[in-house]
């Protein structure tokens, strides 16, 4: 059976012009995305992303603006699913309190993700794994042109 898994993610740059990574493992894999993660039955898509956003980063955050929907098919990485990502620019109301590494997947014992900042000027499709996240860095990048 094929279903649609709906997925939110948060665009937080900083006032250094860098972007929040997250480095994580999950499944038998490793990989680098956006912050964010899937809508709940009954959830909005901004009440999902704040949600997300406490969850992984323990940080509240507002919701500048819509950046871009999924407009091609993909298959999701983990399962039979068609993953359809909703991307949003966010800045926190607090600065975040999280251990940052400037390495990709160095985890501290026990936990399975780490975050990192990539300074715009340096960011490219590289530094994300999937296919929707390279597409928003495409297109952020072609913003700040």
């Amino acid at each position: 059976m094929s279903y649609f898994n709906v997925r939110v993610y948060g665009l937080l740059i900083n006032e250094n012009n860098e972007i929040l990574i997250s480095d994580e493992q999950s499944g038998g894999r490793t990989f680098s995305k956006f912050p964010g993660g899937g809508l709940e039955l009954g959830e909005g898509l901004i009440d999902a992303l704040k949600r997300e956003f406490m969850e992984e980063c323990n940080a509240e955050i507002q919701v500048i603006e819509h950046l871009y929907t999924t407009d091609f098919y993909e298959q999701s990485s983990f399962n039979d699913s068609q993953i359809i990502s909703i991307y949003y620019l966010v800045r926190e109301l607090k600065p975040l309190e999280l251990h940052f590494k400037t390495l990709a997947f160095d985890f501290d014992e026990g936990t399975l993700q780490s975050f990192r900042w990539v300074p715009l000027d340096q960011l490219s499709t590289a530094d994300v794994t999937f296919r929707t996240d390279q597409t928003v860095i495409e297109l952020l990048l072609n913003r700040r042109k």
